[in-house]
Formats: structure tokens, C-alpha cells, sequence
């Protein structure tokens, strides 16, 4: 006669399920809790200055009373007034024509030098990527101008544009590329040319920097199968390389943008009181303390707020971007 072997029982399913959400809820009250002191700073040093300059907007304050401000609704932002004769005459913020050629500059600046540093830091990742002789001292060196701080940057960029004793102008008469110098800071013409140069050569490595953590990610394992199979290497980095990097591209980009959106100190100290590169940080910047008009600069500071937190969420959107580097 068979003996019939009974199977050893195992832990009902439900305990390790309910063993499993207190874990996972004790993760979740230990992750608040290291949170916590952060948020806490971040909610004192940039909510409530936020917050203060989305107020001040709304009122008529001056930087040297402050105290009495007075509501005024959106005057700041929209106002007309019809005259005896018909015509309604437009003011505020949006009614500036000093305003929108400050956003037309930015998002000019934002959109040529992200898309120069995205490319440029792309093929910088893929040489550092490379094996090489020497190749950390190379990663190590080529962080070098973006560890260098932007004033000081920009003070060092403006003496080689110096159209007087600048050395650019030297090198570029030297090989008959130009005639005569060029006052490439003064000149509305090269002026913006003349911040690109500068933000490109100080950003890329930044750039670089992230889409290589993305390549290190890559298995090396596809591009030994590709090599087996004898693909074209040009085809490998667009169908295979390209795909696999496009969520650290897509991360590197917001970042970029972000800070692009909100560029001051270069302009300010490389091209001081240029209508041609006055971006709307510089803009602001000018109404809340050169021209006495707190509230106005309030104004121009919380509407750029706003344009960069619509921008931000509109490309993570369309893009299907996770910052945790991943797509959705």
C-alpha cells in the first residue's frame, strides 16, 4: 500500500503580506522623519521668501517702506486706463515692452545654449567613456571650468573679450579671421554671442558629466554582441547607445534648463546695462533695488516663477520624464 506524503505547510500568504506593509509603512515614517529637518529649512529659506515676493506683487511696496504696503491688486501685472479721447492706454508687466524683450532674451540664451552644451556634453561623455590612457585625469580635468565659480568666470572671460587687450581678439586677428578688434561684450550684436561662449565653455562639463553616469548604466554586453554581429558603430549609438541614454539626456536637459531659465550673475557682471542679454533675473533684479520699484521687480520675480515652474512641468509631461532617471 502507497504512503500518502502530506506537503510540510507553509506561512499563510496573508502574514507575509501583512509583515510586508508594516515593513513598508516603518520605511515610509523613517524616510519622513530624516525629511523632515530639510523640508523645514527648505519651507523657511525659500517658501517664505516665495511667498513674501508672490505678496509684495500685490501691493504697492517700496524697498524703503516696506511695512506700509498697500493693496493693489493686479495693477502690477495688467492695468489701462481710456482716455477722454478713446484710447486705452496698457500698463504693468505685461504691458512692457522692456519685460518681453527680457523673456525673448532668456528663452533665446536658454534654448541655444542648452542645445549647444547637450550636444557638446554628449560627445564629451562618449570620449570620456572611451578607454584610454589617462582617462581620470581627463574626467577629473575637464570639471574644471564648471567648478569654477561664475563671477569669477565671468571676470575672466571679460578681460580675454576685452576689445582693447583681450586676447581673443588678438588670436583671431592673428589668423585673419577678423580686420579690426571686436568689443564683443558692448557690441549689441555680439553681446549674446559673447555670453554663449562663456556659458558653453563653463557648462558642458556639467552636461558631460551627467550623461556619462548614463553611459556608465549601458551593459557593456550589447555593444560585445553588436561587435560580434559586425554593426556599424554609427548605428550602434543611434539605435542602441542613444535609446538607453535618453532618460539621463532628458534629466540633464531640465536641469539645464532650469538654471539657464534663471541666469544672472553671468550677464550681470559679463554684460552689465545691455538691453540685448538683460534676461529676466536681470530685469527683476534692476526694479527691486537700482530703481526703487520693489513691487514692480516682485512682480517681474514671481511671473518668471511661474514660467519656469509651467515650462518645467509642460517638459516632464511631454517628455514622460522621471527625475529619478527613469521614463514613464
Amino acid at each position: 500500500m502507497t504512503e500518502i506524503v502530506v506537503p510540510q505547510a507553509v506561512e499563510p500568504r496573508v502574514s507575509n503580506l501583512k509583515a510586508s506593509t508594516e515593513l513598508r509603512s516603518e520605511r515610509i515614517r523613517s524616510a519622513w522623519v530624516f525629511l523632515a529637518p530639510t523640508l523645514l529649512i527648505l519651507a523657511i529659506v525659500a517658501g517664505w521668501p516665495l511667498f513674501r515676493t508672490i505678496y509684495f506683487s500685490f501691493t504697492n511696496a517700496s524697498l524703503n517702506d516696506l511695512g506700509n504696503a498697500q493693496f493693489v491688486g493686479f495693477g502690477n501685472y495688467l492695468s489701462w486706463v481710456t482716455l477722454k479721447s478713446g484710447r486705452t492706454v496698457y500698463r504693468g508687466l505685461l504691458a512692457d515692452p522692456v519685460w518681453w524683450n527680457a523673456v525673448w532674451n532668456t528663452a533665446k540664451f536658454t534654448f541655444l545654449s542648452v542645445t549647444i552644451e547637450t550636444m557638446l556634453g554628449l560627445i564629451v561623455a562618449l570620449v570620456l567613456n572611451a578607454q584610454f590612457v589617462g582617462r581620470g585625469i581627463v574626467r577629473a580635468a575637464i570639471l574644471i571650468p564648471w567648478a569654477i565659480p561664475t563671477i569669477v568666470s565671468a571676470k575672466m572671460w571679460a578681460w580675454m573679450l576685452n576689445d582693447q587687450f583681450g586676447i581673443l581678439n588678438d588670436v583671431l586677428l592673428g589668423f585673419g579671421l577678423i580686420s579690426e578688434k571686436i568689443a564683443w561684450t558692448a557690441n549689441p550684436e555680439t553681446a549674446m554671442i559673447a555670453v554663449l561662449i562663456v556659458d558653453v565653455w563653463k557648462t558642458t562639463p556639467f552636461m558631460a558629466l551627467l550623461i556619462l553616469a548614463g553611459l556608465q548604466m549601458v551593459p557593456g554586453d550589447i555593444y560585445e554582441a553588436a561587435k560580434i554581429d559586425g554593426v556599424n558603430p554609427i548605428k550602434v549609438f543611434w539605435r542602441l547607445t542613444l535609446p538607453l541614454i535618453r532618460p539621463a539626456i532628458m534629466v540633464a536637459v531640465i536641469f539645464r534648463m532650469l538654471d539657464a531659465m534663471r541666469i544672472f550673475d553671468l550677464i550681470y557682471v559679463l554684460t552689465p546695462n545691455n538691453a540685448q542679454t538683460k534676461t529676466m533675473s536681470v530685469m527683476a533684479r534692476e526694479n527691486l533695488f537700482d530703481f526703487d520699484k520693489f513691487a514692480y521687480g516682485a512682480t517681474a520675480s514671481t511671473v518668471l516663477f511661474l514660467i519656469i515652474a509651467s515650462v518645467t512641468i509642460l517638459y516632464i509631461w511631454l517628455g514622460r520624464v522621471r527625475l529619478g532617471g527613469e521614463e514613464r
